[in-house]
């Protein structure tokens, strides 16, 4: 087991205190083949490949990110999820439509963005589409732990889904410097959010596995509540919420960075004297 040289500067982790969003929620009101479960952070579509549409419980606040984990996929399906924001309130949705995309859109209101294996990335102005749809190498968690989306920064570390460690795990994936699943693999985490302009439209990001995708959408009404909208649709079987850290990192997280910044790879952590829990907690979430 090899150690890195470099201390770690807890303190280039640590950032401005900002309020912390109450958890997010699966609403209640959702497509016909969606369950959610008791804790309202589990959905699934129990059969079909559609009328899987679910919302957020609560509007989103700006900046605060609607972060789901695929944990099921099911296979021949031609398809994947979808993520986006409906300015309708979920209440008033009766029935939910089948689809997302195009159905709940052309209700009005609402802006849905269709997760592929490649090409999710939204050109920027004043690059070429060749550039921005290339894929390009996400900084380390460990040097920038924060991403940067217009003026909010959000804490990197939970919005990048793991892979399991496998027997080569050593030789493909350098402790998380790399993103190594693909947006629509099984682990993967997406996330939506937007943010509100000085003209009181605000922009809507997508995230996966701690990169922002550009805006996927624009003009939105800033001033009216937003609420996310998640397509569990085809291939996309099970998603469950993962929460967000806004403010100080908690020390739980900053132990886990000390701990992976001194390891050279995820199979070594097994070998620490540490809690079976603990070295879990390390390796995927």
């Amino acid at each position: 087991m090899a150690a890195a040289s470099e201390p770690v500067d807890s303190g280039a982790l640590l950032g401005p205190a900002r309020p912390e969003p109450p958890p997010t929620r699966f609403h209640r009101v959702h497509g016909d083949n969606i369950r959610v479960d008791p804790s309202g952070t589990r959905a699934t579509r129990v059969e079909s490949f559609a009328h899987g549409v679910c919302f957020s419980r609560e509007p989103l606040a700006p900046g605060q990110v609607f972060l789901v984990e695929i944990e099921e996929k099911e296979l021949g399906w031609c398809g994947h999820l979808r993520l986006g924001l409906t300015a309708l309130d979920p209440a008033s949705l009766a029935p939910v439509p089948e689809f997302s995309l195009p159905d709940l859109v052309n209700l009005g209101h609402t802006w849905v963005f269709a997760i592929t294996r490649h090409h999710n990335r939204v050109p920027r102005e004043g690059r070429p589409e060749a550039e921005a749809a290339a894929p390009s190498r996400p900084p380390t968690l460990l040097v920038e732990p924060y991403l940067r989306i217009e003026q909010f920064r959000i804490p990197r570390d939970r919005l990048v889904g793991r892979s399991r460690p496998g027997l080569y795990s050593h030789l493909l994936d350098q402790l998380y410097e790399l993103n190594v699943l693909p947006p629509t693999a099984r682990r993967s985490r997406l996330g939506v959010l937007f943010c509100p302009r000085p003209d009181g439209t605000a922009d809507m990001h997508i995230i996966i596995n701690g990169e922002d995708m550009g805006p996927s959408a624009r003009g939105l009404p800033a001033a009216q509540p937003l609420y996310a909208v998640v397509d569990v649709f085809a291939s996309t079987k099970s998603v469950r919420l993962v929460q967000l850290e806004y403010g100080l990192p908690s020390l739980q997280t900053l132990c886990r960075l000390v701990i992976q910044r001194s390891m050279v790879h995820r199979l070594a952590i097994d070998g620490l004297h540490l809690p079976k829990e603990l070295k879990d907690f390390c390796k995927y979430e």
